[in-house]
C-alpha cells in the first residue's frame, strides 16, 4: 500500500504530541505520585491512555471498538490477549484499572516512568532466566490476586505480524494452573492499522474482542489448545472483516 505525504505528516504530528501529552502527565503526577494507591496510578494510568486514543481519533483517524466486554466478569481473572502493536499496551486501562500487567525489569529504570510502575505494583519479571522468570511471573499473579485485581498477559511474548503463525508461550499456562481464576481471551486487530515498530499509523477501525472465559480446570495441554483455537480463530475473523 502506498504511502503518500499526507499519512506521513499525520503520523509525525501524532508521534509529537503523543510525547508531549507523556511527557506532561509524567511531570504533572510527580507531586502527587509518592502519596497515590495502586490502583489510584492506575486509573491515572487509564486517564493517559484516553488522551492517547483520542490523539488517534484526531490526528491519524484511527479509532477502535470494543466487543464482548460481557465476557469480562468482575473480579480477578487473566486477560490473556493477542499482541500485534503497540496499540493495545495503551488500551486496556482504559476499562480495567484492576489489570496489572508483567513487565521486562528494565522498563522500571526509566526516570519517573519506571517509579510510576512499580507504585502500580505491576508484575516485574526476573529475566535472569526461563526458571526464574516464570517463579517472578506465577508470584507477582498470586500477590495481586489476592488484593482482588487482575491480570494481563500477551500468551505470545511479543508483538506478532497479523500473518505470522501463531507462537503461545508457556507462562500463561502456568498462570493458568497456579492462581485458579478464569482466563478471557482477547482478539484484536491492530497489527493492520499500526504495525510492529512501525512510524506509520493507518486510519482504520481496531476491534476489541473480549471472548468467553476459560475456566478453570482443564489440563495444560488442552487449555492451551482451548486458549489459542479462540483467540487465533476470532482474530482471522477480524483481519477478514476489515478487509471487506
Amino acid at each position: 500500500m502506498s504511502v503518500g505525504p499526507v499519512e506521513i505528516l499525520r503520523a509525525a504530528l501524532f508521534n509529537v504530541l503523543f510525547w508531549l501529552w507523556t511527557g506532561l502527565l509524567v511531570l504533572v503526577l510527580v507531586p502527587a505520585a509518592p502519596f497515590m494507591s495502586p490502583l489510584g496510578m492506575r486509573r491515572f494510568a487509564g486517564f493517559w491512555m484516553r488522551g492517547i486514543q483520542l490523539l488517534l481519533r484526531v490526528v491519524v483517524g484511527l479509532r477502535y471498538e470494543v466487543r464482548g466486554l460481557e465476557n469480562l466478569p468482575p473480579g480477578p481473572v487473566i486477560v490473556a490477549s493477542k499482541h500485534q502493536s503497540a496499540w493495545e499496551t495503551l488500551f486496556f486501562h482504559i476499562y480495567r484499572p484492576d489489570l496489572v500487567i508483567g513487565l521486562k525489569e528494565e522498563l522500571t529504570r526509566i526516570p519517573l516512568f519506571g517509579w510510576y510502575l512499580r507504585i502500580a505494583q505491576n508484575i516485574v519479571i526476573d529475566r535472569g532466566g526461563a526458571a526464574r522468570a516464570m517463579r517472578s511471573l506465577v508470584e507477582g499473579g498470586k500477590r495481586a490476586v489476592a488484593r482482588g485485581w487482575s491480570i494481563l498477559i500477551f500468551p505470545e511474548g511479543t508483538r506478532m505480524a497479523p500473518d505470522a503463525p501463531p507462537d503461545y508461550k508457556p507462562g500463561v499456562a502456568a498462570l493458568y494452573k497456579e492462581l485458579g481464576v478464569p482466563v478471557v481471551p482477547v482478539a484484536l486487530n491492530s497489527g493492520l492499522f499500526w504495525g510492529k515498530r512501525a512510524f506509520l499509523k493507518r486510519p482504520g477501525m481496531i476491534v476489541v474482542e473480549f471472548l468467553a472465559p476459560i475456566a478453570p480446570g482443564l489440563d495444560r495441554r488442552a487449555f492451551m489448545a482451548e486458549l489459542e483455537s479462540r483467540i487465533e480463530t476470532a482474530t482471522a475473523r477480524l483481519i477478514a472483516e476489515a478487509a471487506r
